[in-house]
């Protein structure tokens, strides 16, 4: 591990610094999902925030989309967007917007209930309230699905059957790690497989540096770990062959959301470096490109 430190601390890669080039527009370096969800709906505020709290919560996810896709138009990147259906209904007109920047939309399920507090019928019903909202909403098929907090887990694969029915292609949900107390198949293939009879999962990137697995897909690992340790990671990916897959909440590029009472390790978990994700992201379009998740090659 001590010659993996040394690499990060003499990367030459510094946050302000701007990415070595643009990549061409039909090059792609892998996926981006971004997790449509209240800031409030974060597993990490419950308790105190609890879910008959939500109504009564300022909604703010929908600007913090737009500046994303305002970001990712900027840099010709594109994304997959997972909805929550419980933000669809009080958004109605988000996912047409989503679509029309060219960009995918697939499902985040309805209640954002972690798959591990859920029976094979709950789960069903979740599911098929959220899909009936993509109907509703807009005229694309929907065939992507990512479990709130990456649930899909060893006790938790009777989902799978269930996604393949309802017409789901690939599952985004599958943290290849051990060691995190919510989430990760530690044995798990780094790279996209068939988990099911007909559905793909496609992990969320880690890197291995020698025995180790070090995550580096986004969200909170972007902003809690140094950025030249993150895109050294990433570039490490990307020439050991393997497709970026990483992720994002648009809370995360909120800094100026309502903050919420916490324990220090929570607090720290969720709000350090809130202030600087937008601009880390910012260096990533710029120096890799990224595509909907529909589009990877192990799907075609």
């Amino acid at each position: 591990m001590s010659d993996s430190v040394s690499q990060f601390d003499t990367d030459q890669s510094h946050e302000n610094g701007a990415a070595d080039s643009i990549p061409p527009a039909d090059h792609s370096d892998g996926a981006l999902g971004i997790d449509v969800e209240e800031w409030f709906c974060a597993h990490n505020l419950s308790p105190p925030l609890l879910r008959r709290d939500w109504p009564r919560c300022e909604s703010r996810v929908e600007a913090s989309v737009m500046r994303l896709l305002d970001m990712m138009e900027k840099t010709e990147n594109r994304a997959t967007f997972f909805l929550l259906g419980w933000v669809m209904e009080r958004h109605p007109d988000l996912a047409s917007e989503i679509l029309s920047r060219g960009h995918e939309v697939a499902t985040h399920g309805y209640d954002h209930r972690p798959l591990t507090t859920m029976t094979a019928d709950e789960f069903e019903r979740d599911l098929e309230s959220a899909l009936n909202l993509h109907v509703r909403q807009h005229s694309q098929p929907v065939i992507g699905y990512r479990a709130p907090s990456f649930t899909l887990v060893t006790e938790t694969l009777w989902a799978i059957p269930i996604l393949e029915r309802y017409g789901i292609h690939y599952s985004s949900s599958v943290f290849p790690v051990k060691g995190h107390p919510t989430y990760g198949i530690p044995d798990a293939p780094l790279s996209c497989w068939k988990i099911g009879d007909t559905l793909m999962e496609l992990p969320l990137t880690v890197a291995e540096r020698v025995s180790l697995r070090i995550p580096c897909a986004g969200g909170a690992y972007m902003r809690l770990l140094p950025f030249s340790m993150i895109r050294s990671l990433l570039r490490q990916v990307r020439k050991d062959g393997r497709p970026l897959n990483l992720y994002l909440h648009p809370w995360e590029i909120d800094s100026d959301q309502p903050r919420v009472t916490l324990p220090f390790s929570k607090a720290y978990r969720h709000y350090h470096n809130l202030d600087k994700t937008e601009q880390r992201l910012q260096l990533l379009l710029e120096e890799f490109r990224f595509t909907p998740l529909k589009e990877q090659p192990c799907l075609q």
